[in-house]
């Protein structure tokens, strides 16, 4: 059991305040996470060039945001062209948390991407597929997989290459990833773990976690109303769920 925290924002003109809250925001959302996992936390920028930035220590999400990284470095990354935040909270399942390339986010050539969930059959679809593989963990597998896919696939074809790769994986899961072939592009797999979204308008973002009851306390009750709903691909464009009533722009079915 891991903990997911991620805001996804929508490109416009954002003042310094607000900036600032939804780093708050999304600070307390990986601190209210660490009950899922106390082992590691990590976190992941996506700028809109593409451009990717990860950290990662083998502590509580309580101690990482008062990190040096976290507070200087991390947060001097975030900025106006910053348009997802990826946090985790990591109980480990396999891979020792003293080997950075186990904790998440996890990158791959053009990946990046957080698991909540156990894989069990990662080594055989690793060595069927012969993909590169930098740690032991089972996450990995997923990221992997989504690396094989052609980047000239597109639409319906693409979700049902994405839906044939997940249809291998074994065990539970839920996944947030970005690929930077797909720019502007949100991919969310959901298969039986806990994972809701509030959609703050004030602030164009969209903000995801595995605890909807930090949601439901940080911006109400109608958020107990947008779990996403299982056994469903998702995909996010940040140019668009701004303006579309149930926020994803593409579901189908895993």
């Amino acid at each position: 059991m891991c903990g997911l925290a991620v805001t996804l924002l929508a490109p416009r003109e954002r003042t310094r305040w607000e900036l600032d809250r939804i780093w708050d925001i999304f600070t307390e959302n990986l601190i209210q996470n660490e009950e899922r996992g106390k082992d590691a936390t990590g976190v992941g920028i996506v700028q809109q060039d593409g451009a990717r930035k990860v950290w990662k220590l083998p502590i509580p999400a309580s101690e990482f945001v008062n990190h040096s990284d976290y507070c200087e470095r991390i947060r001097g990354v975030f900025g106006p062209e910053t348009i997802c935040l990826l946090g985790h909270t990591r109980k480990p399942t396999k891979g020792s948390v003293g080997h950075s390339n186990n904790n998440h986010p996890i990158l791959t050539e053009h990946v990046i991407g957080i698991h909540n969930g156990k894989i069990p059959n990662d080594d055989r679809l690793f060595g069927d597929f012969s993909m590169p593989r930098n740690g032991e963990v089972d996450s990995e597998v997923i990221f992997a997989m989504l690396e094989t896919i052609p980047e000239k696939l597109k639409g319906r074809t693409y979700c049902k290459a994405v839906a044939a790769r997940v249809a291998l994986l074994r065990g539970q899961l839920t996944t947030v990833s970005a690929d930077v072939r797909r720019p502007g592009e949100l991919l969310i797999l959901k298969r039986d773990m806990p994972f809701s979204m509030h959609y703050e308008e004030s602030f164009g973002a969209l903000f995801f976690s595995s605890r909807y009851v930090f949601l439901r306390k940080a911006f109400g009750r109608s958020v107990i109303t947008e779990a996403l709903v299982s056994k469903r691909g998702y995909i996010f464009k940040t140019e668009e769920f701004s303006y579309i009533k149930r926020r994803y722009s593409v579901a189908f079915a895993l």
